[in-house]
């Protein structure tokens, strides 16, 4: 089963390759992928699909289409566009970052680790925190942070282990810590965003951007915190990473629906017009991948995420995937952002890429980019 999902990704992303050109794909309307320019948070996705099929396939269209995505990374940086947010482990761990592990090309190590420099433009002394969204002493957003940062750390991390400087791995710890301390409630639900006195540091309040309220659990968020933590761990041994990253799962998988795949938030009233939110079941199946590449197989969460892992993936690709049919996206029923109306229920390009990402390491042990292999 799982081959046959990569098989039918790989044929639609060779197609998507010639609609697109150099163009990125983010979010859908009306069954196509809005394109836009190397200019928002999203696009390392679809260049880490690249890689993921050209690792998996080795043909050359593949490289040469991530490799020219790359060069548009590299003047994204240059020029400096759009990059005033933490989301830059997201952009250069899947494109630059990956052809650095791919291909052992010196030049992309070199852009992944001035990548790593302009995410520690983020980080604000004062507070200890690396700042989410806006510019420095922005009255809005100057004192917030936001749980999709885990996935935003490995780059830091990676950057400590390539240059032997320990600054990038001290943000990435501090900001771990304070994640687990703040976005991560006493029951294992999580915040999305959390603000601080900017002077100070001093906590101030748990709220969100894209759930329901601020009290609920935005069910992506949940999701990065399991993939996140999973991965801090895999970086520090430190083992409450580990272990919050186990209850951040349970937590997930325990509010679940019958077809085991979430809805886009857990405390959202629901009937037959509740949108989902399947790439957070994309990102938290992966989560357990590295989840349980972590445990010994004798501790009784391995064979439970094990179990769950199957259930997930299994829905994904029965009910959520379009295997067979003629359209861009690999996975129906995403959402972005619901409450403000953007694209409540269609292909997301991250939840494709996290999707292929964990069906290739069932099928091949492939595990992505986050992290430099053994």
């Amino acid at each position: 089963m799982w081959k046959h999902a990569i098989e039918d990704a790989i044929e639609k992303t060779l197609k998507n390759m010639d609609r697109f050109g150099d163009r990125f794909p983010h979010v859908s309307e009306n069954g196509a992928y809005q394109q836009i320019d190397n200019n928002d948070w999203t696009n390392g996705f679809w260049t880490g699909m690249l890689w993921l099929c050209y690792e998996y396939t080795k043909d050359d269209r593949f490289l040469t289409a991530a490799s020219q995505s790359v060069d548009s990374f590299r003047k994204r940086l240059s020029e400096n566009v759009v990059l005033d947010h933490h989301d830059i482990g997201f952009l250069y761990s899947l494109s630059s970052k990956a052809q650095w592990m791919v291909k052992q090309d010196e030049s992309a190590r070199q852009l992944t680790l001035q990548a790593a420099d302009q995410l520690m433009k983020r980080w604000r002394e004062s507070g200890q925190y690396i700042q989410a969204w806006g510019a420095e002493a922005d009255t809005k957003e100057g004192g917030r942070i936001i749980i999709d940062c885990l996935l935003n750390l490995p780059l830091l991390y990676w950057a400590s282990e390539q240059t032997g400087d320990s600054k990038y791995r001290d943000v990435a710890v501090i900001q771990a810590d304070k994640s687990k301390r703040y976005l991560v409630r006493g029951d294992d639900s999580s915040y999305h965003t959390f603000f601080f006195n900017q002077e100070t540091g001093e906590p101030i309040s748990g709220a969100t951007h894209q759930g329901n309220t601020n009290g609920s659990t935005w069910t992506r968020g949940q999701a990065w915190g399991v993939y996140g933590f999973a991965l801090s761990y895999r970086y520090t041994k430190d083992p409450l990473y580990l272990e919050t990253a186990k209850r951040m799962a349970r937590y997930f998988l325990s509010h679940l629906p019958e077809d085991h795949v979430a809805y886009w938030d857990f405390n959202v009233p629901v009937d037959n017009e509740t949108y989902r939110d399947s790439s957070a079941s994309a990102i938290v199946a992966a989560g357990l991948q590295e989840l349980i590449a972590q445990l010994d197989e004798h501790d009784p969460d391995h064979d439970y995420f094990q179990k769950w892992l199957i259930k997930s993936m299994t829905s994904l690709v029965q009910s959520y995937a379009t295997i067979g049919e003629n359209v861009e996206g690999l996975l129906k029923r995403g959402s972005y952002h619901v409450r403000g109306g953007l694209s409540p229920d269609d292909f997301m390009i991250w939840g494709d890429y996290f999707y292929l990402e964990s069906l290739i390491r069932l099928e091949t042990g492939n595990t992505g980019y986050w992290y430099e292999r053994e």
